[in-house]
């Protein structure tokens, strides 16, 4: 039976971190989130914009972000009648680029479906395919080599089955070397950013002894052809981040024989639809796939909780504890990783967690409806 979005709000956040997060593109010390609530009789979905606070990793930023949800996207779909969640992503295809705008309105709408259904996200998407999740964890750029191996030893101890560390030009090559020095056995990655040019292949071919999963988005955000050229110079794995927006792309990518991997953020390809999409055409041509994190919140890192469970997420994501970006977190219980790096799929409706409304409020700097 189909429904109507009666209601969307729009919540900003702003959450500071527990540490600071460096990536070539700078250093974050805050995230300030824009959350989406769509409601439909007496329902509520909750979904995440995973955009930053500058159009860094990509075109768009929390202003932009706020702008385009609530006046191109959200008079789109209300008093729309929709027979399935699925079928959101077309209301706004019209709008060019801003996936994650987008994708953040479109994720609420599937929690909210999944609500009406009584089954858990997962489920409604077309996973949970497990019960359980690996995981992996993401540590930025340190202020000492020293300091890098401290984070490290802590994250391999928690359990986590991957570390991902960031590189740029000055912080590559050599600090990979201690690294791999001091850890020779863990599963490990580095990811660029986009911080490098085809001029550096030497530099970045010098990353194939140290027995990496990957080396992730080294090239341009718009660089397929420049990525396969590389890719065919070094024996590592490339995995594709920024330049994959849309299926169309992920089987460009694969046929230039541009990576070996695909990482998916739901925010980047514009939502769950899209984001089966890449996934399928990735297990068609054998390429496996992750979950990348934009350091969601709670309800963001729910949302990649049930996007891990389709099948072809053979390797650890980057969906890991909320303790280790944020104080507290505004979801109940917190997101927790087992010992062994693994999450728990929620079984309950929806993306199975509790909002802790009292804190969220605590934290809003603006909310507004569009009815």
């Amino acid at each position: 039976m189909g429904f109507q979005i009666e209601r969307i709000t729009l919540r900003q956040i702003r959450m500071p971190l527990v540490h600071f997060f460096e990536t070539s593109f700078g250093r974050t010390y805050e995230r300030h989130m824009v959350l989406i609530e769509a409601c439909s009789e007496g329902l509520s979905g909750w979904g995440e914009i995973t955009a930053g606070e500058n159009p860094f990793y990509n075109e768009e930023w929390t202003e932009s972000a706020w702008l385009i949800a609530r006046d191109f996207v959200a008079p789109r779909l209300l008093k729309h009648t929709f027979e399935s969640a699925a079928q959101v992503a077309d209301r706004s295809a019209h709008i060019r680029g801003h996936r994650m705008a987008r994708g953040g309105v479109e994720a609420a709408i599937w929690d909210l479906e999944a609500r009406r259904n009584g089954v858990p996200l997962a489920k409604q998407i077309g996973g949970a395919s497990r019960a359980q999740i690996d995981c992996g964890v993401s540590i930025g750029i340190q202020e000492s080599i020293d300091q890098l191996l401290q984070k490290i030893d802590t994250e391999v101890n928690a359990g986590y089955q991957r570390i991902k560390m960031k590189i740029k030009p000055g912080w590559d090559v050599d600090v990979i070397r201690e690294v791999r020095r001091a850890f020779p056995k863990i599963r490990l990655m580095a990811d660029a950013n986009s911080a490098y040019t085809l001029a550096d292949a030497a530099r970045l071919k010098c990353l194939d002894e140290f027995n990496l999963m990957m080396i992730e988005q080294p090239l341009a955000h718009d660089e397929i052809i420049d990525h396969a050229e590389l890719q065919a110079q070094l024996q590592t794995p490339i995995c594709l981040d920024e330049c994959i927006r849309t299926a169309h792309q992920a089987e460009q990518a694969i046929r230039l024989k541009a990576c070996g991997i695909i990482n998916i953020k739901l925010g980047r390809v514009g939502g769950f639809r899209e984001a089966r999409r890449v996934h399928d055409v990735a297990q068609q041509h054998g390429i496996p796939v992750w979950c990348g994190g934009m350091l969601e919140s709670g309800i963001g890192r729910a949302h990649n909780i049930a996007l891990s469970t389709l099948p072809n997420f053979v390797l650890p994501g980057d969906v890991s504890a909320s303790k280790r970006y944020w104080k507290r977190d505004i979801i109940s219980p917190a997101v927790e990783v087992s010992p062994r790096g693994t999450i728990t799929v929620p079984q309950g409706p929806g993306f199975g967690y509790d909002i802790d409304h009292d804190f969220l409020k605590s934290i809003i700097v603006r909310e507004e409806s569009v009815v």
